[in-house]
């Protein structure tokens, strides 16, 4: 079984989210996590996993839509958090690459969602883009003065050095779409040095369809062909793969218990 470890089912028209997780099925993912950008539709989130026994879902706010609001208490965070659905904190963190919000908002909207996933127990997803020496600089400075939270960063696309400081901190890395593209040979080089008990899977679906799909609307059930790139990139047959990830994304995220249901 694969877990599509993050995903985005809002973004999809409510009449097709049967139909979505139908194929996601029939392709062998067998759970997905539903990724909160806004906290503020937090209720749409829990709606979901709560109509779905194989779906978990986050709450938090993406670098993109950190100025929208103020900066939330990590106290409310971690409240919101508290869903018997909700397994983790985030998407948070900062993205340099489209300047949505300015940096200083993104940075202190980051660091209170770090908070919050040391308040609440729950790992953070953390969003990373053109940013690695900030994001850095932040993991080990809140972990060192903030205290200890699990994180995994999502939809890898960085540099070495950021990897390295996330695997020295304990943190998880999930690889998308992207490691399938043709010009990607540097991550895939990256994912091939992450140790086989760090690694997990994504779509981040709708965006960043894997090859063959390149370009078109992405879905749960194509995490399958980012898991076989993966695997081969590790040496290790597609069963292996998925074990290993499904472990992984348990120990991660160790609030989705099967049968756990609100």
């Amino acid at each position: 079984m694969l877990i599509d470890s993050h995903c985005h089912l809002d973004y999809y028209r409510p009449d097709e989210i049967d139909a979505v997780l139908a194929r996601a099925a029939a392709a062998g993912v067998g759970e997905m996590v539903t990724i909160g950008t806004r906290l503020s539709r937090a209720q749409e989130m829990f709606a979901l996993a709560e109509a779905h026994p194989n779906v978990w879902c986050t709450v938090g706010t993406h670098p993109h839509q950190a100025a929208e609001h103020p900066v939330p208490a990590s106290e409310d965070i971690a409240a919101l958090a508290a869903h018997p659905r909700c397994i983790g904190i985030g998407e948070a963190g900062l993205d340099y690459f489209y300047d949505k919000a300015p940096r200083d908002v993104q940075q202190a909207c980051f660091r209170a969602h770090v908070r919050a996933a040391a308040l609440s127990g729950l790992p953070l997803v953390i969003h990373a883009r053109d940013a690695d020496d900030d994001m850095i600089h932040i993991l080990r400075d809140e972990w060192e003065n903030g205290g200890k939270f699990g994180f995994l960063l999502h939809c890898f696309s960085s540099g070495r050095g950021l990897a390295e400081a996330a695997l020295a901190l304990g943190g998880y890395i999930s690889f998308s779409g992207i490691l399938t593209f043709p010009k990607s040979a540097e991550i895939r080089d990256i994912a091939g040095q992450i140790p086989v008990d760090r690694l997990l899977v994504e779509t981040d679906s709708p965006y960043l369809a894997p090859v063959p799909f390149r370009g078109k609307r992405n879905e749960p059930a194509w995490v399958a062909y980012t898991a076989q790139v993966l695997a081969e990139v590790k040496g290790l047959s597609p069963e292996a793969l998925a074990g290993h990830t499904t472990e992984n994304f348990r120990r991660l995220f160790a609030k989705a218990q099967v049968g756990s249901v609100a």
